[in-house]
């Protein structure tokens, strides 16, 4: 955090200056090491090991806090008697469908309850889930919220004593991630391993709470998603969700990374995590509403939140005579996350491609098969500061150099448009803490360069003035568009203010909405982003508030604006107890007024304002009136935190700890390796998978890379490999390793090295540092290679790529790369170059035996 998000570690610093313990986890010793209590190197890749031990040891030293996890967790409730474990069946979970790799749910499922299908799942096997789909209306993905619970009620256990409850099913599911087992897998010394166990648990529970940060580290991964996940179980086992210093905190480090799922740029997602509709037959926007939103919480009300956006899109084209014009939402046929489009650009199948802000020909995994699909395209069109190597890749590409592409064959017709900085233009940014913030335009760009708006909304207009007059209904959806937005200036640059005002959402009279309950499934108002309603509240920009600390309480409300509602910590009633009193005064944040009869505190209550704690919901109550007064989780279809996850994921509904898709181990845990469905990529000769753990051939490459990145670059560099201060400071791509390794390879400080995999080779400047630690797993010793990723070969600084060695194998819920565990080879000396670089990757599969079924069994 320290190195990486600098500024939101200042924040950090000043807690441990209050008395706060700071706890790093990180194969690497880096600048937060240095700052924290506590540094804990281990292996990349294994933390769910980690996690799932100290789940492990809170569970059997009873840490747990009891109240909170049994008023406000599912713990209690029974599972179905079908269910399997991996404890059971080895390493996978009942209704593991081997051929497709999928699970089928229904064994997941809650006792008593039919449970919707897994977000992500239709993807994974189209045709074989095409026809149930059909018939349920479900898209791809389900909302924040997770699908709903269906019919009826689970069976519970309140003494928590039942083998088939939540409660017992997890711990038996934890009870092998002892500390000698984590010791095994992480590298961790199971000594140094319980300090972190008891520092966390200590400081959790009815008085105290602690906090867990995390980047990409634990995201890029085949099973990232459930890492995530066991920190969620960890932190609801000790009461630190909703509560003042709890939390699980994803760090955002580029501008405006959470306002790009908020308001998203990816494939699945509609604004406001509503699903995007899949390509299914006869579904309208009854069938789609039906399956897609939950019976119970506030994704009960999502035909409003959805009918607001279609309103918000098409206006008054959009009317309940024609589903709001549900039919022009694009569909989905299947995942179309980058690296799908890059293989659909090989296949000659995607045509055009718009470039704002990304770099993949450096700054994607397996930067070789993104160049080779642009190679294949039509037309490409990139937006950026400088030319960067998505521009030029057509004229002195690693590619051309090997001979395996010529310029004069690639098609492509390449358009380079300069783009505005952020200190040119109006506009927002939402980050970690969910909160947007607006930035107010410093300069006018200068030249050609233009903002991102002004180019999506001056395409937009050329565009629609192209199909004016057109009678082909394909046509529609664009000419229908509610796209009026006032410009300004010499530039006709859109207003900024105008486009946050249209995402807030107006009422049936056409005021500024100042909440998302206000939403209606009629048609009568309209929103661009249902948990972004009330930012532009009275007319008024609270993203631009900038009130002093000093002036306000300690939550800040009047700094900037936090979706939902302004509130600064989702699902606060789990600060208070089940009657609605803080669970300590020393962590109160919002608590029960019985004498006015509504919720209050020092935040925004996360709740139905006056929804007594013992309200009881009627029978056949829906939407938020389904939930009871002690049932915190709002957007959960049961109210309640999911230790077990019958729903929502398609790979467990526990986390278990499997290998990377590539790496030096068998999994000590379990007969199952890998994550068996996790997302494989088509083979191609670029994406070739190495052996792991016992297989023949794994010997070939014995090291572990990991990727990160550096303070003074950001991303893939196409905003500092061109400045020249930057540059000096980080001149070249380099590798950290230990003297250990330096000495076993003969790699010589400040001397170059080739870092070498099945896929392709790198080369870097040796930096011989005691920061990469080696580690004994499984009784034998390993080490591991640090790469950062920011370079390519353009501009100042300059160096190969670390993403050329990357694989495709992916998070099945995400589409996510596992970019930082990967197994490698490093020898001294530079790489070759031209042909003889093909010869040594060549070399280096023959030895290792790597076909195209290589890495891909279950």
């Amino acid at each position: 955090m320290a190195e990486c998000h600098p500024v939101g570690f200042q924040w950090v610093m000043e807690a441990k200056a209050r008395g706060a313990k700071v706890v790093h986890v990180d194969p690497r010793f880096t600048r937060t090491s240095a700052l924290a209590d506590v540094h804990v190197p281990l292996r990349a890749g294994s933390d769910i090991a980690f996690l799932g031990g100290i789940v492990n040891y809170v569970l059997e030293n009873e840490k747990y806090f009891h109240d909170y996890v049994l008023n406000y967790s599912n713990a209690s409730v029974l599972l179905n008697e079908e269910f399997r474990d991996t404890e059971d069946l080895d390493g996978v979970f009942s209704g593991l469908d081997a051929g497709n790799r999928t699970y089928d749910l229904r064994t997941w499922q809650y006792e008593g309850m039919q449970v919707q299908a897994a977000s992500g799942q239709r993807d994974q096997a189209y045709e074989a889930h095409r026809q149930a789909v059909a018939e349920s209306g479900r898209g791809e993905a389900a909302g924040s919220g997770g699908p709903g619970l269906g019919e009826g009620d689970p069976e519970r256990d309140p003494t928590l004593q039942d083998p088939r409850c939540v409660f017992q099913v997890v711990k038996r599911h934890f009870s092998r991630y002892t500390p000698e087992m984590v010791e095994r897998i992480t590298g961790v010394p199971a000594d140094r391993f319980l300090d972190v166990c008891r520092l966390v648990a200590d400081n959790s529970g009815r008085d105290r709470t602690t906090a867990f940060a995390y980047a990409v580290g634990w995201t890029q991964h085949s099973v990232g998603v459930q890492y995530i996940r066991t920190a969620s179980i960890l932190q609801t086992l000790l009461g630190n969700i909703g509560r003042p210093g709890g939390g699980i905190l994803a760090l955002r480090g580029h501008a405006s990374i959470q306002g790009s799922t908020d308001i998203p740029t990816l494939f699945n997602l509609l604004p406001g995590y509503i699903p995007m509709p899949h390509a299914h037959p006869d579904l309208d926007l009854d069938r789609f509403v039906e399956g897609e939103s939950a019976k119970k919480g506030f994704w009960g009300e999502m035909r409003s939140y959805f009918v607001s956006l279609l309103k918000s899109y098409w206006g008054d084209a959009a009317t309940e005579d024609n589903d709001y014009r549900f039919d022009y939402l694009p569909r989905l046929t299947g995942s179309h996350s980058t690296y799908e489009t890059a293989m659909a650009q090989i296949d000659g199948v995607c045509k055009g491609y718009f470039l704002m802000g990304e770099n993949p020909a450096v700054g994607s995994a397996n930067a070789k098969v993104q160049r080779l699909g642009m190679a294949n395209l039509d037309w490409l069109v990139v937006r950026d500061f400088s030319l960067i190597e998505s521009a030029t890749w057509w004229k002195d590409g690693p590619e051309l150099e090997t001979g395996e592409l010529r310029t004069e064959d690639i098609g492509t017709e390449v358009f380079f448009l300069p783009a505005a900085a952020h200190t040119e233009k109006d506009g927002s940014f939402t980050n970690t803490q969910r909160m947007l913030q607006w930035h107010h335009r410093a300069v006018e760009p200068t030249g050609d360069a233009r903002s991102d708006l002004w180019f999506m909304y001056h395409l937009g207009r050329r565009i629609r003035a192209r199909l004016a007059g057109s009678t082909d209904e394909m046509d529609r959806p664009v000419l229908d568009l509610t796209w009026d937005y006032p410009t300004h200036g010499a530039l006709d640059e859109p207003d900024a203010e105008a486009v946050l005002a249209e995402i807030n959402g107006y009422d049936g009279d056409g005021n500024p909405l100042s909440s998302y309950t206000q939403l209606k499934a009629d048609g009568s108002t309209s929103c661009g982003c249902w948990i972004y309603a009330g930012c532009y509240a009275d007319g008024v920009n609270r993203p631009a508030r900038r009130k002093p600390g000093r002036d306000q309480s300690w939550v800040a409300p009047e700094w900037g604006w936090a979706w939902p509602m302004n509130r600064r910590i989702l699902y606060n009633r789990a600060s208070a107890d089940p009657d609605g009193n803080p669970w300590s005064e020393r962590k109160a944040l919002v608590w029960w007024d019985a004498a006015e009869g509504k919720w209050t505190g020092h935040d925004v209550p996360d709740f139905s304002a006056d929804k007594a704690p013992d309200y009881e919901p009627p029978r056949g109550s829906t939407g938020p009136d389904a939930l009871a007064g002690n049932d915190p989780f709002i957007m959960q279809a049961d109210g309640k935190a999911w230790l077990y996850a019958p729903a929502g994921l398609t790979d467990g509904p526990l986390p278990a700890h499997y290998e990377p898709q590539e790496s030096p181990f068998a999994n000590p845990l379990y007969a199952q390796q890998h994550n068996p469905v996790r997302h494989l990529l088509r083979p191609h000769p670029a994406n070739r998978y190495q052996p792991s753990g016992d297989a023949p051939g794994a010997d070939v490459f014995p090291y572990v890379v990991t990727t990160y990145r550096l303070t003074e670059h950001h991303t893939a560099g196409g905003m500092s490999r061109w400045q020249p201060y930057l540059a000096e400071l980080q001149p070249e791509f380099f590798c950290e390793v230990s003297p250990e390794l330096a000495a076993e390879r003969n790699l010589a400080h400040r001397g170059w090295a080739t870092i070498v995999n099945g896929r392709n080779a790198v080369e870097a400047r040796v930096l011989v540092t005691e920061r990469m630690k080696p580690l004994v797993i499984d009784g034998r010793p390993l080490h591991q290679i640090g790469l950062p990723y920011h370079w390519g070969p353009n501009g100042y600084s300059k160096g190969d790529a670390a993403n050329e060695l990357l694989h495709l194998s992916l998070d099945p819920n995400t589409h996510i790369q596992e970019a930082k565990a990967l197994t490698c080879d490093i020898r001294p000396g530079r790489r070759p170059r031209g042909p003889a670089l093909l010869d040594l990757i060549r070399d280096y599969q023959r030895r290792a035996g790597i076909t195209d079924e290589t890495g891909t069994e279950i």
